[in-house]
């Protein structure tokens, strides 16, 4: 089965639209700073990622993919928002993030429906995993203290849940 053109081009597209932005960039040492440590974060994640999957051998469920179906997707987006971020340029970085939603998107639901059938031809839609897509989690570290105002973190995710209800939420704290 053929590709469709876009999948097909996502990687030459990337080179020519990393060309583009190394080109127009306008990066600062403050942009740096706080963009390095973003993409750190997403290279770590695509790295642990990497570790957990056997591509076209069996479903991925352990690791980053207990909490996400692409997390190799969600560590390119966060990898990418830092690298825009360290660019300072906001126009080219707001095309840069429409770009990558573009193209990612449709290629996260052509693989969805490829791993209906694996290449060995286990059906595993039984196995199908029912998570959250990229964003599964929102994480709130603090003190379990009345200033910092759980209630309304509480009633905000209540809300949310009505129309997106994969999303979790964790609190740590003492």
């Amino acid at each position: 089965m053929k590709k469709p053109t876009l999948q097909r081009l996502r990687v030459p597209l990337g080179f020519l639209t990393a060309i583009l932005f190394v080109v127009l960039a306008q990066p600062s040492w403050r942009s740096i700073i706080i963009g390095v440590p973003i993409a750190l974060c997403g290279a770590a994640i695509r790295s642990w990622a990497s570790g957990h999957l056997r591509k076209n051998a069996e479903l991925a469920t352990n690791g980053p993919y207990a909490y996400t179906r692409n997390p190799l997707y969600l560590g390119s987006f966060i990898l990418a928002l830092g690298v825009i971020i360290c660019g300072g340029n906001w126009w080219l970085g707001i095309l840069l993030l429409g770009f990558f939603l573009a193209v990612y998107i449709p290629v996260m639901q052509a693989e969805a429906a490829h791993m209906h059938v694996l290449w060995n031809g286990i059906d595993v839609s039984r196995f199908e995993y029912h998570g959250p897509k990229l964003l599964p989690v929102a994480i709130s570290v603090a003190r379990l203290a009345p200033e910092k105002d759980f209630d309304t973190l509480l009633h905000a995710v209540k809300l949310l849940v009505r129309d997106v209800p994969d999303f979790r939420l964790k609190i740590v704290g003492d």
